[in-house]
Formats: structure tokens, C-alpha cells, sequence
């Protein structure tokens, strides 16, 4: 167990601080305010969320779930499951580490070119 002095925090990179802004060099402040995930947001799952998530999923976010407690860093979220296409194939309850979501635009599947009908042409 890490103990610290009264009044010290942790700090680098795995504390919860960020720069002060304004371009101050050599100060932090804690980070109070983390950034929430808005209804339509889709976000990409892979085991950086949840060691549940070993084939990585896409999720459009319906809102969290701020009534459920959970451990620092994590967070509930209500969302749909996305296939390849971007048609929500499933609603679920997703339990995931803030810093593993990746918000990203849903994957643009390939598509094939309109097929036009083809005329007959007499020859002769």
C-alpha cells in the first residue's frame, strides 16, 4: 500500500490531474469534471472497456447510468449493440472502464454498385 503525506497527491501519468490552462507549465488540478457519455454517442468496446469484450463491439449510447455506484473509473451504460451496418441488433447494460471508450464514427461498410438492368440488343 502506496501512503502519502498529508496534504501531497499523486501525480504523473497515472494520477487524475491534467495541465492548468493557459499554457501553465509545472501545475495540475485535479480533474473533477470527467467527460460523460450524450445519448447517440457511438463508441467502440474492446478489452481497453472490459476483459468482456474480446470481440470488440460498437455501441450507440442511449445514457448512462448515474444511479448505479460503481468503482472509480467506471461507469453503466444503457446502449444498443451495432452490427457492421450500423441497424442496432440488441439493448444492453454495459458495465465499462471510462478510459477503455473510444468514441469514434460508426465503420463505413463497403457497398456495391447499383446493378442497372441490362437491354437486349439485336444485332442484325
Amino acid at each position: 500500500m502506496v501512503a502519502f503525506a498529508a496534504g501531497s497527491l499523486p501525480t504523473g501519468e497515472h494520477s487524475r490531474e491534467r495541465p492548468l490552462p493557459n499554457g501553465t507549465k509545472g501545475k495540475t488540478m485535479p480533474d473533477n469534471k470527467p467527460e460523460t457519455m450524450k445519448a447517440g454517442d457511438v463508441i467502440h468496446l474492446t478489452t481497453a472497456a472490459s476483459v468482456q469484450f474480446l470481440r470488440p463491439i460498437f455501441v450507440r449510447v442511449i445514457r448512462e447510468l448515474p444511479g448505479r455506484h460503481t468503482y472509480h473509473g467506471w461507469v453503466w451504460i444503457e446502449g444498443y449493440q451495432l452490427n457492421a451496418a450500423g441497424d442496432a441488433v440488441a439493448r444492453r447494460e454495459l458495465y465499462v472502464m471510462r478510459a477503455g471508450v473510444r468514441r469514434q464514427p460508426l465503420p463505413v461498410a463497403p457497398t456495391r454498385p447499383a446493378r442497372r438492368p441490362r437491354r437486349r440488343v439485336r444485332v442484325g
